[in-house]
């Protein structure tokens, strides 16, 4: 089974995005902020990380980069959501290495297939 890492500031986001991937069959955790998260990832080591760029304290890049420099956890596919649409944004997350990107508000179609699209690539 899939497990996915939600890393999200807002509980309603945060929330409603597990109800989602949980009807859809995935196992998911939770953090509400960068420290948490990256210390979720460590333990639990997901399929996949789903991670916010505007937190407070620590940025979704600087969860990436710093996921990305403990081996345990650098090879987890990561992507970026956020409400932010501006290109610059897109482009910075995906010239770090990003697996994607999610515009907020999403559709539910839009999660659900770049979920499976990472997962797919991750099985290969």
């Amino acid at each position: 089974m899939n497990r996915i890492l939600i890393i999200e500031d807002n509980s309603d986001i945060r929330e409603n995005t597990v109800e989602i991937l949980e009807l859809n069959g995935y196992r998911v955790w939770t953090a509400d902020n960068g420290a948490q998260g990256i210390a979720v990832a460590s333990d639990i080591r997901p399929t996949v990380i789903v991670c916010d760029i505007q937190m407070p304290f620590m940025s979704g890049y600087e969860v990436f980069t710093t996921l990305k420099e403990i081996p345990g956890t650098a090879k987890i596919p990561f992507v970026f959501f956020t409400a932010s649409t501006e290109k610059r944004e897109i482009k910075m997350a995906m010239d770090l290495g990003a697996d994607g990107y999610l515009c907020k508000p999403f559709e539910v179609s839009e999660l659900l297939e770049m979920i499976k699209d990472v997962t797919n690539r991750v099985r290969r």
